[in-house]
């Protein structure tokens, strides 16, 4: 009895653990990363309509870098999806060095419309420039369609095909894919990179297939992305995903050779800000986990009360390669005399890495640096008149007096506290573009000062832009135009500074707009496969076929009056007139020509679309040589979708192991009882 007992328990242990192994297909718990890890971009809420959606992408290796993202994408089927369907396997090339996307959100988006002269512009605008060599992005389903890549570095210079490192591409479908493809079928179908056009063009036939795709890691810092999507047929529908590798920064600090505990440590990114703090262990120990390879880092020491780095209190990270070298600092007793102070703005901001230099008496000189709150100190300072002096930031004015003049008497061990400086800073321009009362992204911005001198910057998710430390004088600013639109306004205009900031420097962009309307038949039904023809003023006739929503657009019209027919299918009569003019009084509107079809007393002619061979469902609503999106979205071997019979066989399994664990509790439980 015994034995049977311990055998029924055992099989209760391998039970649960089954549980847990089908469970943690379903949910899987971020491990503790390890250095050098990959890891996969972290999607907000896919909020917005329509020609307006809005999310954000964050890397979650440090110093976590989010992108604001916009896109003028249309619906059906767009949004961020799990990953538990579709993903990129360690058997892909982005995923044999970054890890698999399994259960990894991506990103899936279409075109403004599904015809070739209506593409979706997507704009990404990071807080912070991303370095290279720690990331990469990859552009998925190109296959009946194209997108073209266009980045931007910090100073709004456009990178070039050289720039944007394409890697390559690949097929996420087939066996040919280990670690699990995530389609069944042929992994073949691979996008080709044209370099010249920065284009990422679909296979030559157009044909709508699975998993053709391609990578990308940038040599250079990148600011902004956008991706500018085309239909070429099929059901156009492209995926993204974003990557990043992490290593750990580590280091300890010691004083007088003894660990220090409890010693604030400063991580300071690029831009100069700090980006996480730490404390040392008790062996004296700090570090920062998982931060992207490829940023510049600084790590800066706090030293406590009555203690001062015993050299540099500030230094480099090299993230070029990993492990990282450790960073390591060494603490002392403050030698008698010292002399602190504290650099700041009028406005109280503390200014970190501010050179400071005292001039001794004996004519050496001193020089240390501000730490993040802004304070120095010099230790060790003879007997004597000294100066101290700061190396003035660029775009800052004095505020008070340039030097501090101090005297250290003999023998001296009160500390000489209070040598502070104080700025202003000067000018600031700011401004915003703007295309159809939204703000426009990733515009480069070009300042021309007074001697000559230009500089650049992008604007950001909001639109804008900004120029600091701004003497007095005539400037020029710049703007560009971006693709997929037009400027309202000329693009560059003068301004004069004076002693203040100077706002509102806005520039204004319309985009083309489209003739579009809805065609409905019977009982207000959505009918597809209708053929419209538009006429745009004092241009040629352009030809269209409503959508399965009934929708049509032709896009890439300037403003002005325009002729929309409608041709009715077979068994169909227009209600009301079969032609109309609409206009469009600026290219921020489209023009808008709705029809209704109704059924047509005489007998079904052979055009009917109802019994039309060319109509794959054999309905009114669906587009000739197109799939409805119905059956997309139900097919677990079409990556557009973001559901899995893969999860629904793994949620059988859950259930199934847990009711064996439940069954041999039961049986456990009596055998028990017997005894």
């Amino acid at each position: 009895m015994h034995a049977a007992r311990s055998s029924t328990r055992a099989s209760i242990f391998l039970l649960c653990a089954l549980l847990a192994l089908v469970s943690s297909g379903l949910v899987l718990d971020r491990s503790a990363r390890a250095q050098a890890t990959g890891s996969w971009g972290e999607w907000g809420p896919f909020e917005g309509v329509a020609g307006d959606y809005r999310t954000t992408m964050t890397f979650p290796s440090g110093p976590m870098i989010s992108a604001d993202v916009t896109s003028n994408s249309r619906g059906g089927e767009v949004g961020v999806i799990s990953g538990q369907s579709t993903w990129l396997s360690e058997g892909t090339p982005i995923g044999a060095k970054y890890g698999t996307s399994q259960n990894q959100p991506y990103l899936n988006l279409r075109p403004k419309a599904d015809r070739a002269d209506s593409p979706s512009y997507t704009h990404y605008a990071f807080d912070l420039p991303v370095p290279p060599g720690g990331w990469a992005f990859a552009l998925g389903d190109i296959d009946a369609d194209q997108v073209r890549v266009i980045a931007k570095g910090p100073d709004g210079t456009t990178l070039t095909a050289a720039e944007l490192g394409f890697q390559g591409a690949f097929n996420y479908c087939g066996d040919l894919s280990p670690g699990g493809p995530s389609c069944p079928g042929e992994d073949t179908d691979q996008p080709t990179w044209d370099a010249g056009a920065q284009t990422l063009v679909g296979n030559d036939a157009a044909a709508d297939t699975d998993g053709a795709s391609g990578w990308f890691e940038p040599t250079v810092p990148v600011k902004s992305l956008t991706f500018v999507f085309t239909r070429r047929a099929g059901f156009p529908l492209f995926q993204t995903w974003f990557a990043s590798l992490g290593c750990d920064i580590t280091g300890t600090v010691t004083d007088s050779g003894a660990p220090s505990a409890g010693t604030t440590v400063n991580l300071i990114d690029s831009s100069g800000s700090v980006a996480e703090s730490a404390t040392t262990g008790a062996d004296g120990s700090y570090s920062f986990p998982d931060y992207m390879i490829g940023g510049g880092y600084t790590v800066e020491v706090i030293a406590p009360d009555g203690k001062i780095a015993d050299g540099d209190k500030r230094q480099p990270v090299d993230l070029s390669t990993c492990p990282a070298a450790s960073v390591d600092f060494q603490l002392r007793d403050i030698v008698p005399t010292s002399v602190s102070g504290n650099v700041s703005t009028a406005e109280g901001q503390n200014l970190g890495g501010v050179p400071v230099t005292v001039a001794l008496d004996g004519g050496t000189t001193r020089t240390t640096v501000t730490d993040s709150g802004g304070d120095y100190l010099f230790d060790g300072v003879p007997a004597g008149d000294h100066v101290i002096t700061i190396d003035e930031p660029a775009g800052y004015d004095y505020a008070g007096a340039d030097q501090r003049d101090i005297t250290v008497a003999p023998a001296q061990t009160t500390p000489i506290t209070g040598q502070d400086f104080v700025l202003t800073a000067q000018a600031r321009l700011l401004g915003l573009a703007i295309s159809c009362d939204e703000p426009l992204p990733s515009v480069t911005v070009t300042l021309t000062r007074p001697g000559g001198a230009t500089e650049s910057t992008v604007t950001g998710a909001d639109g804008g832009y900004a120029f600091a430390g701004l003497p007095a004088g005539l400037y020029t600013v710049e703007v560009d135009v971006p693709e997929g639109h037009s400027a309202k306004i000329p693009t560059t205009k003068t301004v004069r500074v004076v002693d203040t900031d100077v706002s509102g420097i806005h520039f204004y962009y319309s985009e083309p707009a489209a003739v579009t309307g809805t065609v409905t038949g019977p009982d207000g039904a959505p009918m597809g496969g209708v053929a419209m023809t538009v006429t745009p003023e004092g241009g040629s006739p352009e030809q269209a076929t409503t959508e399965v929503d009934g929708t049509y657009r032709v896009g890439n019209l300037t403003s002005g009056s325009h002729t929309v027919a409608i041709s009715a299918p077979g068994g169909y009569e227009v209600d009301g007139e079969d032609e109309k003019t609409v206009a469009n009084s600026n290219t921020c509107g489209d023009a808008v020509a709705d029809f209704a079809l109704f059924e047509s007393a005489e007998p079904d002619g052979p055009g009917d679309p109802a019994t039309d061979p060319g109509d794959p469902s054999g309905g009114p609503n669906a587009v000739a040589g197109e799939e409805e999106p119905s059956a997309v979205a139900d097919g677990d071997d079409l990556p557009r979708t973001g559901l899995s019979v893969r999860l629904a066989l793994m949620s059988a399994l859950f259930l199934l192991a847990a009711g064996a664990v439940a069954i041999a509790a039961a049986r456990a439980e009596a055998s028990d009882l017997m005894l």
